[in-house]
């Protein structure tokens, strides 16, 4: 089989063995090193993309994927916008809804929440609010009913229970909604308020919705707030996601004066943004692993250029350029990179697949809990690998593997005959 001459005397001083035995342990130490990055590397980016979609699944089980209001007042012909949207082919779902603060009590208990009025009817179009449901339904929210449904750690600081089955304690309890808005009587200026009947509670999984909010249904809404037959908005639910912003443009584009539209990416944007950042920082540094052992590919090549003078004359006379000096050298330390990068990429990507099942082993092992779901809302490790991001970080290993070579390579290629061969 033809083999280039210097491909031939790179991969064979790959394998001789060394006078010098400190050059094989610099050359084992970079190999490790360059893996051991490689595989950090993917096994760290790809839970924090599990993290970041287990998150962004969360928000979405609640929040819309956009939102149509009004830009200075409520939506007074919200039905007219609702069907103008629905007519987009990305649309897949349309939902009106009344949102404001208030304050809910039980007792000597008060919380201050989000109030979401929803027309049950509609609102598993737009949302899987239903499917996280602990106990009770949405189906409950009848109008004029004046049934409320709440979060679990928003149920259980009202009523002071830690049991998971929280409608057991509470046990169909009434709860007070107390309005920014203030009514005269005889009296006196009070505030508004209005008892509710809890019928149901859910738990999404996140902080802000599982303790600051309450929905109820939408007529009821209307009275509580005085919005008569307008609404704070219509949600939307589309096909993608990913392509919200740009769906939310047309849609502005189709639509009247006088609305805005929102993805959720705007509405969420601070936190997207933090984790994108930490995603970045963290390649920073887990890629620095690699660099430093791409630095000791230098030293093993400056040492082996030293090792090797002697043979480096001797193909000089013989007639060999320099250029190709040059090249045996890089395909030496190349070698190493290749398999260095080859040894992290067969053990990162199965690690990063089954970081489940390895970390559920780790704990076993060690008799401890990683995620204490009594601390952390996301208590298991998921991973989402990314096909692309493993592509780029075996071809950035390989790179800068490469660009460590060249100055060893070049200056074996400076290598002159007759000073090397002197006291030979």
């Amino acid at each position: 089989m033809f083999k280039p001459l210097s491909v031939f005397i790179g991969l064979r001083y790959v394998r001789a063995k060394r006078r010098n035995h400190f050059i094989s342990f610099i050359s084992l130490t970079s190999t490790l090193g360059i893996a051991l990055g490689v595989w950090a590397l993917i096994t760290v980016l790809s839970v924090m993309n599990g993290f970041h979609k287990e998150l962004r699944d969360r928000i979405l089980g609640m929040a819309s994927h956009a939102t149509i209001e009004g830009i200075y007042a409520p939506l007074e012909d919200w039905k007219v916008v609702a069907d103008a949207s629905s007519k987009h082919p990305r649309v897949l779902g349309s939902a009106p809804y009344i949102t404001g603060e208030a304050m809910l009590t039980n007792g000597r208990q008060s919380k201050g929440i989000l109030v979401r009025g929803i027309d049950p009817v509609v609102e598993g179009s737009v949302s899987e609010v239903d499917k996280k449901m602990v106990s009770g339904s949405l189906d409950a929210l009848t109008p004029k009913s004046y049934n409320i449904v709440i979060g679990n750690e928003l149920a259980m600081m009202l009523f002071g229970t830690t049991d998971v089955n929280i409608m057991k304690e509470i046990n169909d309890a009434s709860l007070t909604v107390i309005i920014p808005q203030s009514v005269v009587t005889a009296a006196g200026v009070i505030p508004r308020f209005k008892r509710f009947h809890v019928v149901g509670v859910f738990e999404i999984g996140m902080h802000e919705y599982d303790s600051g909010l309450a929905m109820i249904n939408i007529k009821d809404a209307s009275r509580l707030y005085r919005l008569g037959d307008k609404v704070t908005g219509v949600r939307l639910k589309l096909d993608d996601i990913f392509d919200a912003p740009y769906i939310a443009r047309e849609l502005v584009e189709h639509l009247p004066g006088g609305y805005i539209v929102k993805d959720w990416g705007q509405k969420h944007s601070n936190l997207f943004k933090a984790i994108n950042l930490e995603k970045r920082m963290m390649f920073i540094i887990l890629f620095l692993i690699i660099t430093v052992a791409a630095f000791n590919i230098v030293s093993t090549l400056v040492m082996a250029v030293t090792d090797k003078e002697s043979d480096i004359a001797i193909l000089r006379t013989l007639g060999a350029k320099p250029s190709m000096i040059m090249f045996i050298f890089i395909i030496q330390g190349t070698f190493l990179g290749i398999i260095g990068t080859l040894i992290g990429l067969l053990a990162g990507i199965p690690t990063a697949l089954n970081v489940e099942s390895v970390v559920s082993s780790l704990e076993t092992m060690l008799g401890m809990k990683f995620l204490s779901p009594d601390v952390y809302y996301i208590s298991a490790l998921t991973a989402d690998v990314h096909w692309d991001e493993v592509m780029y970080i075996g071809l950035a290993s390989l790179i800068i593997t490469v660009l460590a070579t060249l100055y060893p390579a070049w200056r074996a290629s400076r290598t002159q005959p007759a000073e090397a061969l002197r006291y030979e």
